[in-house]
C-alpha cells in the first residue's frame, strides 16, 4: 500500500512546515499550523491536457516575434483601464474584495458585456437559479454565456474542452476542489494546486481566466502568498457596503500600470461606471466650511480631484489624537511636526482628525500642501475659496517641493472649473502657463500660501 505523505501548512501565509509549530516563523501568527495530506502515493498528473500539444522549444530572444498581443476589450472601460487596455490571452487574473462588495455582481456583468465571446461562468458558491435571478436585474444581455456550477477542476476541465470558452471566470477560487490533492476545499493545499492546474490551462491554450478569491479579515488576499505571485494580475474591489461607490484598485500587473484605479457606482441594476470620479470625490457644498481644500493627485495614468477634510480642536482628554482616513498617519505626524516648527502653530495641545472624502486611500505626496492648508484652514476656522486647489509636495523644511506629470493635474483643474492652483516655483521654468485658462501660482514656501489664502 502506497503510503500517505503529510505536511503541516500556515492557514495564513502558507508556510510549509515537516511538524507542527506553535507560531508561524513567516507570519508570526500563533496556532495557524493544520496538517494537510500532501501526497497519497499515487502518480501526480495534470487534469489539464491540451490535445496535440506542440512541444515547446527554447528559441534566441532576437528571434522572438515581441509584437504585443491583440487583447479583449470589455464593455466595461474602468475594467479595461485597470488591465492596462483589456484581458491579455493567457493571462491569470485574481480579483479580491470583502463578501457583499460586489465582486460577483462585477464579473457577471462583465460576461454579459462580452457579446462577441463565448464565457464559461463557473460559480462554487451559488445555484444557477441565483445567478439568473442576479442576471436579470443587468441590463445586458449575452446568449453566449455559458453558467456552470462546480467545483471539482476535473469536472470543470472536461466542460471547457467541450464548449471551448474565449473567458473563463472561477467564483471562486477557494471553493474548487482538485481530486490529485486529499484535503478539503479552501486549504492551503487545494488553493495552490487549483491554481497551478488553471494556470496551466490558461497558458496552454490561450484563454484568459478571472479567479475571485476571498479575503481575510486584515483585508489581505486569503490562502497562500505563493497565489498572489503565480498570477499575472491582482485586482482589489474595495469600498464600504453602506455606501455607493466601489473602487477596482490595481494591486500588481505584469501588462500594464500597477497603480490605476477604477471607480464604480452599485445601484440596483448592476454597477455603473463612473467616467469623471473627481467629481464624486469633491462634494457639493452651498456653503462654504473651514478645514476643506482640494488637491490635485494622480492615481496610475488619471488625474484626480479630490477632497481633504480636516478637524483641528482643543485635546481636554489628555494625550492629543491624532487620526487619519485615506491618508499615511505616519505622514499626518511629520506634516504637523513641519506647521509647528517651520509655521509656528501651536498644533502639540490640539486634536487632529484628517479625511479623504470618497473612501480613497491616497500615497501620492502631491496632497501634501491641501493637507497642510486643510490643517490651518480648521485651525484658525478660516475658509478656502472654492475655486482654489493645490498641487504639491511639502518638505521638512516648510519648502513646497515639486511632483511628476503637474501638467496633467493643472489640465485637469481646469478642466473642473478651478481658477487657481498652488504648485511648486519650479516648475514655472518647465511649463507654459498661457496654455491654460487657471491662474498658476508657483510658491517656494509654506509661508507664502498661507500669506495668500489667509493673509
Amino acid at each position: 500500500m502506497a503510503k500517505v505523505k503529510t505536511s503541516f501548512f500556515c492557514q495564513k501565509c502558507g508556510y510549509n512546515s515537516p511538524k507542527w509549530l506553535g507560531r508561524c516563523p513567516s507570519c508570526g501568527e500563533w496556532s495557524t499550523f493544520v496538517e494537510e495530506v500532501v501526497s497519497n502515493g499515487e502518480t501526480e498528473r495534470s487534469l489539464w491536457r491540451k490535445p496535440d500539444k506542440i512541444t515547446s522549444k527554447p528559441r534566441l530572444l532576437s528571434q522572438i516575434d515581441h509584437a504585443e498581443k491583440y487583447r479583449i476589450i470589455t464593455e466595461d472601460e474602468e475594467f479595461n483601464r485597470v488591465l492596462g487596455g483589456g484581458l491579455v490571452p493567457g493571462s491569470l487574473i485574481l480579483v479580491g474584495g470583502e463578501p457583499g462588495i460586489g465582486k460577483s455582481t462585477l464579473m457577471l456583468q462583465l460576461a454579459l458585456g462580452l457579446k462577441d465571446y463565448n464565457i464559461l461562468y463557473v460559480s462554487g458558491e451559488e445555484s444557477e437559479q441565483q445567478i439568473k435571478m442576479r442576471a436579470e436585474r443587468i441590463p445586458l444581455k449575452n446568449e453566449r454565456c455559458y453558467v456552470l456550477t462546480e467545483t471539482a477542476t476535473d469536472v470543470i476541465f472536461k466542460h471547457i474542452e467541450m464548449i471551448e470558452p474565449d473567458v473563463v471566470i472561477i467564483d471562486s477560487i477557494q471553493t474548487l476542489v482538485s481530486p490529485l490533492v486529499d484535503s478539503g476545499a479552501g486549504s492551503v493545499s487545494q488553493v495552490k494546486e487549483c491554481a497551478a492546474e488553471i494556470m496551466r490551462f490558461a497558458k496552454e491554450s490561450d484563454v484568459p481566466v478571472i479567479l475571485i478569491g476571498h479575503i481575510t479579515k486584515e483585508g489581505s488576499l486569503a490562502g497562500p502568498k505563493v497565489l498572489e505571485h503565480m498570477v499575472d494580475t491582482v485586482l482589489q474591489f474595495e469600498g464600504d457596503r453602506f455606501m455607493t461607490y466601489r473602487i477596482l484598485r490595481t494591486i500588481k500587473n505584469r501588462f500594464g500600470n500597477a497603480s490605476e484605479l477604477g471607480i464604480y457606482e452599485m445601484l440596483s441594476e448592476g454597477l455603473r461606471q463612473v467616467s469623471n470620479p473627481s467629481e464624486i470625490l469633491i462634494s457639493e457644498k452651498t456653503e462654504q466650511l473651514s478645514g476643506v481644500a482640494i488637491a490635485a493627485m494622480i492615481e496610475g495614468n488619471r488625474p484626480l480631484q479630490i477632497e481633504i477634510q480636516s478637524l483641528v480642536s482643543t485635546a481636554n482628554y489628555g494625550t492629543p489624537q491624532r487620526s487619519s482616513n485615506g491618508f499615511d498617519p505616519r505622514r499626518l505626524q511629520m506634516l504637523l511636526a513641519v506647521l509647528e516648527k517651520r509655521g509656528g502653530f501651536r498644533l502639540g495641545t490640539q486634536d487632529v482628525f484628517l479625511n479623504v472624502a470618497g473612501g480613497l486611500r491616497v500615497d501620492d505626496p502631491a496632497i501634501d500642501l491641501a493637507v497642510c492648508s486643510s490643517i490651518v484652514s480648521s485651525y484658525e476656522d478660516l475658509v478656502i475659496p472654492h475655486s482654489v486647489c493645490f498641487g504639491a509636495e511639502v518638505g521638512l523644511g516648510g519648502e513646497i517641493r515639486p511632483v511628476n506629470r503637474v501638467e496633467a493635474r493643472i489640465s485637469e483643474a481646469a478642466k473642473l472649473g478651478f481658477e487657481k492652483i498652488f504648485i511648486s516655483k519650479n516648475h514655472l521654468k518647465s511649463i507654459r502657463t498661457e496654455n491654460f485658462s487657471i491662474e498658476i501660482r508657483g510658491v517656494g514656501k509654506l509661508e507664502e500660501v498661507f500669506q495668500e489664502l489667509f493673509g
